[in-house]
C-alpha cells in the first residue's frame, strides 16, 4: 500500500508541476484525427479514439490524469497477479511501474504508450488466469493494443501460441476470432480511404530507415528504381534511422509525393527487404546493437537531442512547435481544450519532480538481470526433474516474459530503439520474474 500511495503522490506532483500536460510532436498528429476521423498513414487511430472519449471535458489535463491512473492501475495488475509467487516478490514486482520517474513522466506526456501498455499488460495478465469468460476479453484487448501502437501485432500470435501450448485449441481459435474482427474492420476502413491492405501505410517506410543503418548498395546491387534509396555514407557517418523518413534531405523523403504514398512504401519496402536478405548478418547485427541499448546503465542522448528531452521533466516551458504539421495540430489542439495550450511549469513541485527524476529509475543492466530470472529459474527447475521431482508444466511466465521479449526485439528490428518503446516491457519483465521464483507452487496452469 504505501509503495502504491507513493506512485499515486508522484503523479500528483506531476499533475501540479506541470499543467496540464506534457505534449509530444506526435500528440498533434493524435489530435487532428479527433476532429477528422480518418485512419493516419502513420500511426493507428486508437489513441485519437481514447482522446475522442475524452474530448466533452475539454481539458487535457483530464487526458494526463487519466493516463496516470492507467499507470496505477498496471501497477495494481502487476501486483495482483504476482501475489501468486511468494508474498515478499508482488511488492517489487510492482515498483517499476509504479515509481520510476521516466513512467510517470510517459503518462503525463500525451502520447499513446500509456493505454498501450495497459491494454498488454490486462491481456497478458488475463492469460494466465483460471477463468475461460476472459478469452474473449484478451483478443479484444490485444486488438485495442494494436489499434494503439502495430508493434503489438505479434503479441496475438504470443498469445494464441500460449493457448496452443497448454492444449486449449478452441479457446485460441476465440481469441484469434475476438482480436481479428475488430482489425478487420479497421483494415476496411483504412482501403476505403485509401485502397490499400493493412492497418498503417509506413511499414515499407519504417523498416527501409531501419536498413539504412547497415544497408550496402555495393552489396545489395539493387537495380536502377531502387538505387534512388541508396545512401553514399559509410553506415557509421549516418544519422539514426528516423532521419531517413522525416529529414527534408533523405532519399526517400525527395522522391515525388508525400513520403508515406503507396509507391513511394512499396519502394522502400523492396530496398529494405533486398538489404536484409543480401546482408542478413548486418542486419542482425544492427538488430542487436539496438536492443543492446536498453540495457545499457546510463541514459545516453539517443536518437537526438529533441526526442531525448522529450523524456525528461523540463525546467522551461516548451516552446510552440515548429513543425508545419504540428502547427495545424496544434490549432485543434485549441479547440479540443477550448482555450490555450501549452504547458505551464509550476515550482517547487517541478523541481522536486526534476530531483527525483535524477535518481529513480530503472537501469538498464538491473532489467536485463530481471529478464534473465525466468530462463535461470527454468534451468533449475530442470535439475529437479532430473532428480525425480513432479513436472512443473507449462510455466506461468513463460506467455509473460515472451510477450515482454516480444516488446523489446520488435521496434529494434522493425524500425529503432527509444527509451519509451522499453517501458510497456517492464511490467511483464518484473511479473514474469516474480511468477517464475516458485515453480514449485505454480505447477501447472489450466491446460498446462
Amino acid at each position: 500500500m504505501a509503495v502504491f500511495v507513493l506512485g499515486a503522490a508522484l503523479r500528483a506532483l506531476a499533475m501540479a508541476g506541470y499543467r496540464p500536460a506534457l505534449w509530444f510532436p506526435d500528440t498533434y498528429t493524435y489530435v487532428v484525427t479527433v476532429f477528422h476521423p480518418r485512419p493516419d498513414l502513420v500511426r493507428p487511430a486508437g489513441y485519437s479514439m481514447f482522446l475522442k472519449l475524452l474530448e466533452p471535458l475539454h481539458s487535457f489535463a483530464a487526458v494526463a490524469a487519466v493516463q496516470h491512473l492507467l499507470g496505477l492501475a498496471t501497477g495494481v495488475l502487476v501486483y495482483l497477479a504476482a501475489r501468486r509467487a511468494p508474498r515478499w516478490a508482488a511488492t517489487p514486482a510492482a515498483v517499476p511501474v509504479l515509481l520510476d520517474a521516466y513512467q510517470v513522466e510517459l503518462e503525463h506526456l500525451l502520447v499513446a504508450d500509456t493505454l498501450f501498455m495497459f491494454l498488454v499488460v490486462a491481456a497478458v495478465v488475463l492469460s494466465t488466469t483460471r477463468r475461460p469468460a476472459t478469452v474473449a476479453a484478451i483478443g479484444l484487448l490485444l486488438a485495442a493494443a494494436v489499434l494503439t501502437r502495430t508493434v503489438g501485432q505479434p503479441l496475438i500470435v504470443v498469445l494464441a501460441g500460449w493457448f496452443v501450448l497448454r492444449r486449449r485449441i478452441r479457446p485460441a481459435g476465440v481469441l484469434l476470432a475476438a482480436a481479428l474482427v475488430p482489425l478487420v474492420a479497421y483494415g476496411a476502413w483504412f482501403y476505403s480511404t485509401y485502397q490499400r491492405i493493412g492497418l498503417v501505410g509506413a511499414n515499407g517506410a519504417f523498416l527501409y530507415a531501419r536498413a539504412m543503418s547497415f544497408a550496402d548498395c555495393a552489396r545489395m546491387d539493387p537495380p536502377p528504381d531502387l538505387r534512388v534509396l541508396c545512401d553514399p555514407r559509410p553506415p557509421e557517418e549516418r544519422p539514426p534511422s528516423q532521419e531517413y523518413i522525416w529529414a527534408k534531405d533523405a532519399p526517400l523523403v525527395r522522391l515525388p509525393g508525400i513520403t508515406f504514398t503507396k509507391e513511394n512504401d512499396e519502394l522502400a519496402a523492396r530496398f529494405a527487404a533486398l538489404a536484409i536478405t543480401s546482408q542478413p548478418l548486418d542486419y542482425a547485427a544492427s538488430v542487436l546493437g539496438e536492443l543492446g541499448r536498453t540495457f545499457t546503465w546510463g541514459r545516453p542522448v539517443y536518437p537526438d537531442a529533441e526526442i531525448y528531452g522529450y523524456y525528461e521533466f523540463p525546467v522551461t516551458e516548451p516552446g510552440p512547435p515548429g513543425r508545419y504539421p504540428a502547427q495545424v495540430g496544434a490549432e485543434y489542439a485549441k479547440l479540443y481544450e477550448q482555450g490555450a495550450i501549452g504547458t505551464k511549469i509550476v515550482e517547487p513541485y517541478a523541481g522536486w519532480l526534476r530531483a527525483y527524476q535524477s535518481a529513480a529509475r530503472l537501469p538498464g543492466p538491473v532489467l536485463l538481470g530481471v529478464l534473465l530470472v525466468p530462463p535461470v529459474m527454468a534451468v533449475a527447475g530442470l535439475r529437479r526433474r532430473r532428480q525425480g521431482r513432479p513436472r512443473a508444466g507449462a510455466p506461468a511466465w513463460l506467455v509473460l516474459w515472451s510477450a515482454a521479449a516480444v516488446l523489446l526485439v520488435t521496434p529494434a528490428a522493425a524500425a529503432e530503439f527509444d527509451y519509451r518503446y522499453v517501458l510497456p516491457a517492464v511490467p511483464l519483465a518484473c511479473l514474469a520474474a516474480a511468477l517464475s521464483l516458485r515453480p514449485d507452487v505454480l505447477r501447472r496452469v489450466p491446460g498446462g
